[in-house]
């Protein structure tokens, strides 16, 4: 039997049905795996009694290829896939990339730029009264009207480029799900409105008439903002406010109104029955040669999702929000002992994690209680006294996932938190002493200088050291060897050459090249990306140095990484605008 989502007409007569309800259209090949949000709401509609199909990587040149699998009874889908589509064709200082990891062979150019709207465009064409959904990462950060790096101007929402009649932000399986029961029980688009996690405009006449009584926060307009940038940095302190404090957003931009509902709230039980879906967790068989991405997460497994991190640069809480949803020991047990029956699998878990692995089942003593938390952050400028900090979960759970059958390792690869780490110096010691590192263990400290790392939101290097210091010594006592691994960011907003310049001195410290560098890159609707576009602290209004110019960017990473031949060669020339003796980085 075929156990895949259709993509031809012929896998829809496989599967005995006549005609499609959802057709998914996604910037990603096809991979069915809980990693691939194509795949997991595919698959959660599926469960749910919905026939639904999935169109991957369409060329949009081409218009037949939307036609492969006919017309939707609901509606279509439509993805920019795993990550934004900018981010997935172009580097940091906007040259064409070389790989896209999302496609089969690594292949560059099947996802057009603005996958979003491009792929919109042409649905409206061929099928202009079947209504459009989007979701993914790209929607999310774009779903109100937002700085755009790439064109350096403000954007109006996409969900207005694309004519599509509602965004579903964040993880969206659970609003994905209420919009196809409604649109199925021929429930009016007003009432389809109501759902939780969704965004979607009203004309002024409609909104004046339907927001009359009802509480919300306005948010500066799309004119006011794209004329004045301190109006900019006002919109990103409400939208931030607003999304914590869980209040209705608005945003007018023209004639339209933008409206934003508070996101829904997921359970453990919801999380476990997201992670029990069939996935087959392999590409289509289409496909001949290897898809990058798919390799890195094949044998790796969720754990949870959220943030309790505030990380100005980072896309996740304007995505996922600020609540961490842990699944039950039980499940994450389930899905690893079906694993270890898969014909992928070797006897290795290469990752048990989130976002942050050390997070998993973490709480807040206070979550839920109105207005706790709407101006307050769970890490910063340290770690909150109502966050519970106890390691014993997911200590536990790896230990009793190295004791399934076939398991021979199980590893935490997608990094922790080193400051909630050294509040619990006994859950150091143990993934040193059980070896759950495979080799290296990722931190981020992302810079090294103070103020650089107030407007990341990041702590303090001392507390990156002293938690060096702990690891190490653990690591001497069970000799193990492991070593850690930093990750650092150059020509973050706030960062001049100078402060480049001392992290590349420090970096040359650490005795080893560092791979792990990565140049600014402007996500929309982040904080850090408004402090980019404003030049003003995230905080507050306060001028800060921003380093724009594509010159001092590849200044910044090359001091970094100055044991590259080409980036030595680059700093050797541009010489006379730099105020240091190079002697001193390229000197043994």
């Amino acid at each position: 039997m075929f156990n895949f989502l259709p993509t031809t007409k012929e896998e829809v007569n496989l599967k005995g049905w006549e005609e499609l309800d959802v057709i998914i259209i996604t910037g990603d090949a096809y991979v069915d795996h809980p990693s691939f949000g194509a795949s997991v709401i595919g698959r959660f509609l599926e469960y749910h009694g919905f026939k639904v199909g999935i169109l991957p990587q369409p060329d949009w040149r081409n218009k037949e290829e939307f036609k492969k699998l006919g017309k939707p009874r609901l509606f279509f889908g439509i993805t920019a896939g795993n990550v934004d589509s900018m981010v997935a064709n172009y580097t940091p200082n906007k040259n064409r990339r070389k790989e896209d990891a999302y496609t089969e062979g690594g292949v560059v150019g099947r996802r057009p730029d603005r996958a979003t709207i491009v792929y919109s465009n042409v649905v409206h064409e061929l099928y202009p009264d079947i209504p459009i959904i989007l979701g993914g990462l790209e929607a999310s950060l774009r779903r109100f009207s937002h700085y755009d790096f790439w064109e350096d101007r403000i954007r109006h929402s996409v969900l207005l480029d694309s004519r599509a009649k509602i965004i579903v932000y964040g993880m969206g399986e659970k609003q994905t799900l209420q919009i196809a029961k409604m649109l199925s029980q021929g429930k009016s688009w007003y009432e389809i409105y109501q759902i939780p996690g969704i965004l979607y405009s009203l004309s002024e006449k409609e909104f004046l008439e339907f927001f009359k009584n009802k509480d919300y926060i306005m948010l500066p307009s799309f004119e006011e903002i794209s004329e004045d940038k301190e109006k900019y940095w006002e919109f990103q302190r409400l939208l931030i406010e607003g999304i914590k404090s869980r209040k209705i957003l608005v945003q007018r931009d023209g004639k339209r109104y933008l409206i934003q509902n508070p996101t829904p709230n997921y359970t453990s039980k919801d999380l476990d029955l997201v992670y029990a879906l069939p996935f087959q967790r392999l590409p289509h068989p289409s496909y001949k040669e290897k898809i990058p991405a798919f390799e890195t997460v094949k044998t790796s497994i969720v754990s949870h999702r959220g943030c309790f991190g505030s990380c100005t640069f980072c896309s996740l809480n304007i995505h996922q929000g600020w609540q961490l949803i842990s699944r039950s020991e039980e499940s994450i047990l389930r899905e690893v002992y079906n694993l270890t029956k898969h014909k992928e699998f070797r006897g290795t878990i290469s990752d048990v994690g989130g976002p942050t692995a050390n997070m998993y089942k973490l709480k807040c003593k206070i979550h839920g209680m109105p207005g706790s938390c709407p101006t307050r952050d769970c890490l910063y400028p340290d770690i909150c006294e109502y966050l519970e900090i106890d390691h014993s979960a997911q200590l536990k759970l790896l230990r009793k996932l190295k004791e399934i059958p076939k398991v021979k390792h199980v590893f935490i690869a997608s990094g922790i938190r080193y400051d909630i780490a050294l509040r619990d110096e006994e859950y150091v010691k143990e993934i040193i002493k059980n070896r759950y590192i495979g080799g290296h263990l990722s931190v981020a400290p992302e810079h090294i200088k103070s103020h650089v790392l107030e407007i990341m939101k990041k702590p303090k290097l001392e507390v990156y050291e002293r938690f060096i210091s702990v690891f190490n010594k653990y690591k001497k006592i069970f000799n193990k060897e492991i070593y850690v691994i930093p990750y650092f960011i150059s020509a973050h907003p706030g960062a001049t050459l100078k402060d480049a310049w001392d992290l590349a001195m420090y970096v040359k410290g650490l005795g080893h090249y560092l791979e792990q560098i990565q140049d600014y890159t402007p996500l929309p609707l982040t904080p850090a990306s408004c402090a980019f576009y404003t030049e003003l602290h995230p905080e507050r209004k306060e001028k800060i140095y921003v380093a724009k110019s594509y010159e001092e960017r590849r200044l910044q990473r090359a001091l970094v990484q100055f044991k590259d031949r080409k980036n030595q060669e680059f700093l050797i020339k541009s010489r006379k605008k730099l105020p240091f003796n190079l002697e001193n980085l390229f000197k043994k």
